[in-house]
């Protein structure tokens, strides 16, 4: 019998074991991105049916951890969008850092929801201390990165990558803001200065946005590939957090896939399918 048939027919079983973990809600996922999961977790676990599995996961208590992981993609990459990437470059970042300007306020927040390894963060702060260098003297920034995997935020705080993790900076980038030890490649301390990495669940935590940014009152949020992974309710939940946690005229970054979804939740696109936004009305929703 096809392992894919074979979950769909026995899934509530594992959906049990996840909802009586702590912390684990099952209907929070996307059914075809859970069903993916699980069916992966059969196959490198040698179970042939998911009745098999949930023996296996009783009998090792590592294997929640395990699928828990799972649960939580961690791909990312520097400057993973390039058409993202460049309209931040070009246009997004040069009006941010004009718009304080005329306010006469000096530091560009951003929040990096979901950073996963750094990679995001990192990207984001190249991109503002090129737009800053000796330019706009007396203007700051500050990087609240965020993720739920604390393995994944300490590999971001150590800032070492493969080489070819760098494969679509340039070699000037690369030259410019990483030091090549050990066959590979470790971000300098001149890009870690401004960036806070710390553990936040945006689904079960209480505050509205990370405790250490204090307010939120985020110019930009960058959130990627991420909300296509939940069920409708949670992506609201998720967007609703962001429209609260954006400062007036602020921007949000998402997936390119993920574009209707944001679309549908008081936002308009202001770069076309760049999947870059800003809210519709001129002041965040009521709180």
């Amino acid at each position: 019998m096809n392992c894919r048939l074979m979950v769909k027919m026995n899934f509530s079983g594992v959906t049990r074991l996840l909802d009586q973990t702590p912390g684990m809600q099952s209907s929070i996922y996307e059914p075809a991105f859970l069903q993916a999961s699980i069916e992966k977790r059969l196959q490198e676990t040698g179970c042939g049916s998911v009745e098999e599995y949930c023996g296996y996961w009783e009998q090792n208590p590592v294997e929640e951890q395990i699928l828990r992981a799972s649960l939580h993609n961690h791909f990312s990459e520097f400057f993973r969008d390039p058409l993202t990437f460049a309209i931040l470059e070009c246009s997004v970042l040069p009006e941010l850092i004009q718009k304080k300007k005329n306010d006469k306020r000096s530091e560009i927040r951003i929040w990096s929801a979901g950073c996963a390894a750094g990679q995001e963060p990192y990207s984001l702060a190249i991109l503002l201390e090129e737009a800053l260098g000796n330019y706009h003297p007396g203007m700051t920034y500050r990087i609240f990165a965020t993720d739920v995997d604390e393995t994944q935020l300490n590999e971001a705080r150590l800032g070492y990558y493969p080489a070819a993790a760098l494969g679509k900076l340039s070699l000037k980038r690369a030259e410019t803001w990483f030091t090549w030890q050990g066959g590979g490649y470790v971000v300098k301390d001149a890009l870690k200065n401004n960036i806070n990495f710390s553990t936040f669940d945006l689904i079960q935590e209480e505050r509205g946005s990370p405790p250490a940014s204090i307010f939120g009152d985020f110019d930009l949020l960058v959130c990627c590939n991420l909300l296509i992974y939940y069920q409708p309710e949670t992506r609201a939940l998720i967007l609703d957090r962001f429209e609260h946690s954006l400062a007036r005229g602020g921007t949000l970054v998402a997936g390119a896939a993920e574009r209707r979804v944001v679309l549908a939740h008081h936002f308009r696109e202001v770069y076309p399918q760049a999947a870059i936004f800003q809210l519709n009305r001129a002041t965040r929703k009521p709180t």
